[in-house]
């Protein structure tokens, strides 16, 4: 499953950061995107928007002030579910993608991968 990680980071103390390390570990292919240019988990983070195919989930780590200018990029990859990381909670994205037929869960990445939730 490929993962899109939005609000990308290098920074170890940021729980993206964590995100991409631990999506890596349990084997799934993940697209750091966020607003700085580095490297997390040997992966290069885009700065643009890149066009990616085949998304199955975007996990946000971008607080709900700062994501109306992605919706229509998010809405446009077509994933099958949006995940809101704590704080980033958002009905009026969570809206637009449901009526687009992606799911939409409020939950904690991490937290899901080390439970062999976020398979499901």
């Amino acid at each position: 499953m490929k993962t899109l990680v939005l609000g990308a980071t290098d920074n170890p103390d940021r729980y993206a950061y964590r995100a991409v390390h631990s999506l890596k570990r349990h084997g799934h292919e993940v697209v750091p995107v966020g607003i700085r240019k580095g490297q997390v988990a040997g992966l290069d983070i885009h700065t643009d928007r890149p066009q990616e195919t085949d998304i199955d989930t975007v996990t946000l780590y971008v607080g709900p002030q700062n994501q109306p200018g992605w919706y229509d990029y998010i809405l446009n990859l077509k994933p099958r579910r949006i995940i809101f990381n704590p704080g980033t909670e958002n009905p009026e994205l969570e809206q637009k993608a449901q009526a687009q037929g992606i799911q939409t869960e409020e939950a904690c990445t991490l937290v899901m991968l080390s439970v062999g939730q976020y398979e499901k």
